[in-house]
């Protein structure tokens, strides 16, 4: 179970990003990009899913985590906890352990054999349904989990994640117009003033990646 008090939400932003930058999820290059999934090129890079290997940074952030849905959703809004396929699997059990909810998880595409199921647990149509991953981008793959936890007749109107990249346009109101509301600990500007306050990377890296954050079309546009 979690405690009742947790610091303000600016307050777990900043921490979360200073515990990511302690554990080295956190990555910048500007002279070697790295690739993304969306095959495009980005300065930055976050790994979140280094998180479980690190006991007190995870109890902590699963604790923030779970707080932050009970603040903003309500402590009975719930009555299951799904993780996506891969990296939101470990998170989603974590926050159901703390909110005492049972836990499901949701495939990316149905396994090809056996009940050719995307939903492993049990979920039942009369249940509301909170997706956990570890981050989002765009919100393009939260929509096709929540589409199949849908299918199964339950309700999914939430989700929630550790990290919120927080710089592409539209993504919110592209999450509403499927009725999904989204929570997040912490965005790439977070991240980026706390490294600043640290002095945690070079100063001209640290602009590059500022410039990235605020025009991330035309930084790629620029570098093809």
């Amino acid at each position: 179970m979690i405690p009742a008090s947790f610091p303000p939400k600016d307050e777990i932003a900043r921490l979360t990003a200073g515990m990511l930058l302690d554990i080295g999820a956190v990555n910048f290059n500007a002279a070697e990009p790295f690739t993304l999934a969306s095959g495009k090129q980005a300065p930055t890079y976050v790994n979140c899913r280094q998180i479980v290997s690190f006991p007190r940074v995870r109890s902590l952030l699963m604790d923030f985590l779970a707080m932050t849905i009970v603040r903003e959703a309500g402590a009975e809004t719930f009555h299951n906890i799904a993780g996506g396929e891969t990296a939101g699997i470990p998170f989603a059990a974590f926050v159901a352990e703390r909110l005492a909810l049972p836990m499901t998880y949701v495939r990316k595409k149905p396994k090809g054999y056996g009940l050719n199921a995307r939903i492993e647990g049990k979920m039942t149509p009369e249940q509301n349904v909170l997706l956990v991953e570890d981050l989002t981008t765009d919100g393009g793959s939260k929509v096709s989990f929540v589409e199949a936890i849908r299918q199964t007749g339950a309700s999914c109107n939430w989700t929630a994640v550790v990290f919120y990249y927080g710089i592409f346009e539209g993504v919110t109101e592209a999450l509403a117009e499927h009725q999904i509301q989204l929570l997040h600990l912490t965005t790439w500007w977070d991240v980026l003033a706390v490294a600043r306050e640290r002095g945690t990377f070079d100063a001209g890296e640290l602009t590059e990646v500022e410039r990235f954050l605020r025009d991330p079309k035309g930084w790629q546009a620029a570098r093809g």
